[in-house]
């Protein structure tokens, strides 16, 4: 007989409990987590057409696909993480130099067992640096420039070679995948492809290197369970990409309660649906619980992307998905507030009214 526990999560409204199977993680169906030929994003109207019907079937199931033919090429990722590589092989003192604890900002470096996502499990074992949106990055920003390059945070990766050049060009390929995939979405959701366009323009958009390390032979001999690498979360604007190496580790919560072992297939990248979307969305679209556990000795690296609106764009459940028999259950909300109200709550911080 299967036998379950439950799993806690923060929301704004408070704790919410998610039953999950004490099962081994199985590996998922293909309807479960499929995999999405991204290639028609630039095919005519009944072709992305025909994707964003592919994308809907799997945000409203799973929440979680991958894609291949995503468009970034393999050497820019490959470059990406021979970066983040020579970051996280430098002494603790020289990563400290950039923390993001120091600065007061969300770019730069978190150490391992400094974050928590989920206050029931342990600490996560993880180091990250993470980039944010700033416009003088973004292409597509009129006061675009190189001037960039004189930020603190860059002064102190500056004996790293390329680090600066290709850690901003790989973030700038993702913000540019992101907002050829917010269209699939609209188309989706049932809206005009255009429909999220205005409030794409300047939006949350957080490129990380993550480094889990090892764990020791002595850890994984002791006990049956090791420590987290990151707990069990739902990500919080409104959806993620994500390259990971060919370690495993990713763990998705089904729709039947049991975790899905989403291992990495050459090629492609992961894609899950966020909080803020599934708020748009009226439900329809899974925000999904999902974790991470390095069981192995040697290190693991991810490099996700976050994709929230906007800022100061206030956002309401689209119209496509209210009608008599459903109505919206969410109030309007800025991202950049919902953003902000996440983070303090998951930082223990009172919400800002």
């Amino acid at each position: 007989m299967a036998q379950y526990t439950h799993v806690e999560l923060l929301t704004l409204k408070g704790p919410e409990y998610r039953r999950v199977s004490t099962a081994p993680p199985r590996l998922p169906t293909d309807e479960e987590i499929p995999v999405v030929d991204l290639s028609p994003i630039h095919g005519d109207a009944a072709a992305r057409a025909a994707l964003a019907a592919q994308v809907r079937a799997a945000a409203e199931n799973t929440g979680f696909f991958y894609i291949r033919n995503h468009g970034i090429p393999q050497g820019l990722i490959d470059g990406a993480l021979s970066q983040a590589k020579a970051f996280f092989d430098q002494p603790e003192e020289a990563k400290q130099k950039v923390s993001n604890f120091k600065r007061k900002h969300m770019d730069g470096y978190h150490a391992v067992g400094t974050t928590q996502v989920n206050k029931t499990e342990t600490k996560d074992r993880k180091e990250t640096f993470s980039l944010r949106y700033n416009g003088r990055n973004d292409p597509t920003q009129p006061d675009a420039s190189p001037a960039w390059d004189d930020s603190p945070m860059w002064a102190g990766t500056a004996h790293l070679p390329s680090f600066r050049d290709t850690t901003v060009a790989f973030w700038q390929a993702r913000l540019a995948l992101a907002r050829k995939m917010v269209q699939i979405f609209a188309l989706a959701l049932g809206l005009p492809e255009t429909y999220f366009d205005e409030v794409v323009t300047h939006p949350g958009a957080d490129g990380l290197y993550v480094h889990y390390p090892g764990t020791p032979e002595a850890e994984l001999q002791g006990k049956d369970d090791v420590d987290v690498g990151i707990g069990s979360h739902t990500d919080i604007q409104c959806f993620t990409l994500l390259w990971q190496d060919m370690s495993g580790g990713l763990q998705v919560l089904s729709g039947a309660d049991e975790w899905l072992d989403a291992r990495p297939i050459p090629g492609t990248l992961v894609v899950n649906i966020g909080d803020y979307l599934q708020r748009l969305s009226n439900n329809r679209f899974r925000s999904t619980v999902h974790r991470v556990y390095n069981r192995q000795r040697t290190s693991r690296y991810s490099m996700p992307f976050f994709l929230g609106f906007n800022p100061e764009s206030v956002c309401q459940v689209v119209p496509s998905c209210v009608d008599e028999g459903h109505p919206a259950l969410y109030e309007p909300i800025s991202c950049g507030k919902w953003h902000r109200d996440r983070l303090a709550l998951a930082q223990g911080k009172a919400i800002a009214t």
